[in-house]
């Protein structure tokens, strides 16, 4: 199976990361976890998005908050799916990050998730994956089904007075 990388633009981005770290032990998805800037060690992340393929992973999550060009900056530098969580931060309310993670130009996509979605973004990497694992796909369906049973669980419990 292919691994995911997860990289965050700083350490202080990891209370965010905890529902995808979570969610891809869930799924049993091998990951990587790495700090890399944009802006402060561009080299040292390009280099890593440059060499991901070739060491395994199959997609890349990519979280930073304000100017966020993380996500665009890893995807410039490889062909495999890039999908950038925005993080808030304390000046905008992380609309600043959820823009700059979503208005890529034309030609290097991000797919982008709600802003401190990190749980939907292990979500995508695991659909990406799944297209050539079956396994992984009926991990992901029966996660649904569960989903679904809840749901319809919290319905027959439901009163109101």
């Amino acid at each position: 199976m292919k691994k995911i990388a997860v990289i965050m633009g700083s350490n202080s981005d990891l209370p965010v990361l905890k529902g995808c770290f979570e969610q891809l032990k869930e799924l049993d998805i091998p990951f990587e976890a790495h700090v890399f800037s944009a802006h402060r060690t561009p080299d040292a992340a390009a280099e890593f998005a440059l060499n991901a393929r070739k060491n395994g992973f199959g997609a890349i999550i990519a979280a930073a908050g304000k100017a966020a060009h993380l996500a665009g900056a890893l995807a410039a530098r490889t062909t495999l799916p890039v999908i950038g969580i925005p993080v808030k931060s304390s000046t905008l309310d992380g609309l600043d990050a959820l823009l700059s993670t979503v208005q890529m130009p034309s030609g290097i996509p991000v797919a982008t998730v709600a802003i401190d979605g990190s749980k939907n973004a292990a979500l995508l990497a695991a659909q990406i994956l799944a297209v050539t694992d079956e396994a992984l796909a009926d991990r992901l369906h029966q996660m649904r089904e569960k989903m679904a049973q809840e749901v319809l669980r919290k319905d027959a419990e439901l009163t109101i007075e």
